[in-house]
């Protein structure tokens, strides 16, 4: 894979591109990660025909980590790199974790430009949202109530990035980065002066015309994958259709936790290849 930078108005964002593939494809990362991971994964993308894109989103270096980080930026941001990658074809768009909210997002600001759409470890976020007054779904997301504390950042810092590696082991149980892997994340981490957390302040912003924006129905066919062990978000149970209207498909996968992509790479691919070229609705 090579990488290579798109110099927009907010400045040079870096991605990890596939060298062939006739058909684009956009890939957003979520948190706690960064393209470098995926690269199995995009591999086996390209492998299909696919031509695959993977940035660093704002907040992870080396793109810009200034904020803000609010969904509205993160819209505009990938626009933006998509007007320089493939201004004129539509792509299809694949989003795990907060890759996936920011992909319902793009869905519903500029549906025009996408084909087709598949989200990992992320239902809807207004099905999200509903899922949060589960107990279950409420414990398993105590992260995000750490992520507002001020001086949180010495917390995650500590012992070498330890909280962090703790949530990889139990969203994704039985899975771990290499230890080259864990360095490259730990090492981006640092260097974004962990902008990644400012995501989820930014939630706190989050006004009812964003609301109102994510209720309107979703046009670009799409695909949830879930992993049947994920404990970081867990697979959805409820009935979401009225969310969507276009092609919607939900499926959860057994065996494989949050980061579902890494875990079964040749087996989510071809599950997302498979939707993305198919042509009957």
């Amino acid at each position: 894979m090579e990488h290579t930078t798109f110099p927009t108005d907010a400045g040079a964002f870096h991605a990890l591109a596939t060298a062939s593939g006739d058909r684009p494809l956009l890939f957003l990362h979520g948190f706690p990660d960064h393209p470098p991971t995926g690269k199995p994964f995009f591999e086996a993308l390209a492998g299909r025909g696919h031509r695959v894109l993977a940035p660093w989103l704002r907040g992870y270096a080396p793109s810009p980590i200034d904020g803000p980080y609010d969904i509205d930026t993160h819209v505009a941001d990938v626009l933006a790199l998509l007007d320089r990658w493939s201004p004129n074809t539509p792509v299809d768009i694949v989003g795990h974790d907060w890759g996936g909210v920011i992909a319902y997002a793009l869905c519903n600001a500029a549906p025009a430009r996408f084909a087709r759409a598949v989200t990992l470890a992320m239902p809807h976020p207004l099905t999200f949202l509903r899922q949060l007054r589960q107990p279950a779904q409420l414990r398993a997301s105590w992260y995000m109530a750490l992520f507002q504390l001020p001086g949180c950042e010495r917390i995650i810092k500590a012992r070498d990035y330890r909280l962090i590696d703790r949530l990889w082991r139990r969203w994704s149980p039985g899975f771990q980065l290499d230890a080259e892997q864990r360095r490259e994340l730990h090492a981006c981490l640092d260097a974004s002066k962990l902008g990644p957390i400012a995501y989820y302040r930014a939630l706190l912003k989050t006004s009812r015309a964003d609301l109102k924006r994510a209720a309107q129905p979703i046009t670009v066919p799409l695909l949830a994958l879930h992993g049947e062990q994920d404990g970081c978000i867990l697979p959805p149970t409820l009935d979401d259709r009225n969310r969507f209207a276009g092609p919607y498909e939900r499926v959860v996968f057994p065996g494989v936790g949050h980061f579902l992509h890494l875990e079964a790479p040749a087996e989510i691919a071809e599950r997302v290849s498979g939707w993305v070229q198919n042509t009957n609705g």
